[in-house]
């Protein structure tokens, strides 16, 4: 690990904290001319996952920031005028176009390791390349079938083909249709300017420890190299060329970095009340969202139902800058439900009200149901601040 020098600062846990609402675009005016575009390029990277209750993912993370911007305006602005692609970040992630560059470390890295124990007949990788380029975009279904007919992981030639060009930098994922990736060449689908593996390794890292630093606002080795999944090795090389500042946090037993912009002045502004995707990268990590906001909370939906304590997709509340209660949510129809609520104190309950009915608007949605609270008292308030 590397030799921490003096911090530069001292905050609070509450400094930290308003620290990183605003880097994350959850404290102040909203950018609502950069749009969703600008929440992407922001975070450097918005996750994906194949959950859908209010919406996906990618969908409920410029919405937290920006409200309830149309959901087609959302998928357009990822998808067309080649502005992002998909990539292997955090997980599957939407990532700016113009990181292309800085991930070329990773494309070598895929280059040079073993592949899943995947075996390819000789001329099946050139095969894919060879449709791609005479057929346009297409999806692993459009290029021989995404599986064989065993178990779902049992991928045909073609899926597993793709899927290396994919990781190798070759091919390109350019949008998701009905949730199935859109295939198509780098050299069509990337700028030309941006289309090289130019930058070594270290420079590429030191650009995504400085992102991931300038997207938390304050974190420790582990918060900021989790961000693009590296290495703690590589943060440590990176850490002082990114120019990110050491700086010590009331009651955070390991050392923390911060940028040094955020540093520059005190985080004010308005905060939103919304209800966050278990993805977001606010609260993504556990341990950093425990840190942060005292808020334990585990995506349960791989958990066996009958061991679930909050719910298969519960969402955390934010409000006036803390997390202050979850919901499970579904959907009946044009009613939003609220399988499982609770709150941290009665002081909770109106800003739960705004946050479901501004997300019941948003899905088109013209009601909500409490199907389950805490108890009863929690659930009759609830209902009579839904009005």
């Amino acid at each position: 690990m590397t030799t921490v020098p003096p911090p530069a600062a001292e905050l609070s846990a509450d400094d930290a904290r308003r620290i990183a609402l605003r880097a994350q675009g959850l404290l102040g005016a909203p950018d609502r001319k950069a749009g969703v575009r600008g929440v992407l390029r922001h975070l450097g990277q918005v996750q994906l996952d194949t959950i859908s209750v209010l919406a996906r993912s990618h969908e409920l993370i410029p919405y937290a920031r920006l409200g309830a911007v149309g959901r087609r305006t959302v998928e357009d602005a990822y998808w067309t005028e080649a502005h992002a692609f998909e990539y292997w970040s955090h997980a599957a992630c939407i990532l700016p176009v113009e990181e292309w560059p800085h991930f070329a470390f990773r494309r070598r890295s895929y280059r040079d390791r073993p592949h899943w124990n995947h075996r390819l007949p000789d001329g099946a990788y050139e095969a894919v390349i060879g449709q791609l380029r005479a057929e346009g975009p297409q999806t692993a279904t459009q290029l021989g079938g995404a599986k064989n007919k065993g178990e779902w992981w049992d991928w045909s030639e073609s899926k597993i083909a793709v899927e290396r060009a994919l990781m190798y930098g070759e091919v390109v994922c350019t949008e998701r249709r009905g949730w199935k990736r859109v295939y198509d060449l780098a050299e069509r689908a990337v700028p030309d300017h941006l289309l090289h593996d130019d930058l070594d390794d270290a420079e590429c890292v030191r650009r995504l420890v400085r992102q991931a630093g300038e997207a938390l606002g304050v974190g420790t080795r582990a918060d900021i190299a989790d961000y693009h999944r590296l290495k703690g090795e590589q943060f440590d090389a990176a850490v002082e060329a990114a120019g990110l500042v050491p700086v010590t946090v009331a009651g955070w037993a390991k050392p923390a970095w911060a940028d040094p912009a955020a540093l520059a002045a005190e985080p004010r502004g308005r905060h939103r009340t919304t209800l966050l995707s278990p993805f977001d990268s606010l609260i993504w990590e556990r341990a950093r969202t425990e840190r942060i906001f005292g808020f334990t909370h585990r995506l349960e939906a791989y958990v066996p139902k009958q061991k679930r304590v909050h719910g298969y997709f519960a969402m955390p509340l934010l409000a006036g800058g803390k997390l202050v209660g979850r919901v499970d949510p579904a959907r009946d129809g044009r009613t939003l439900v609220a399988r499982q609520v609770s709150v941290a104190s009665p002081k909770a309950i109106a800003p739960m009200a705004v946050a479901l009915r501004e997300a019941a608007e948003w899905v088109g949605c013209d009601s909500v149901r409490i199907e389950r609270a805490e108890d009863r008292s929690l659930a009759a308030a609830l209902t009579a601040e839904l009005g």
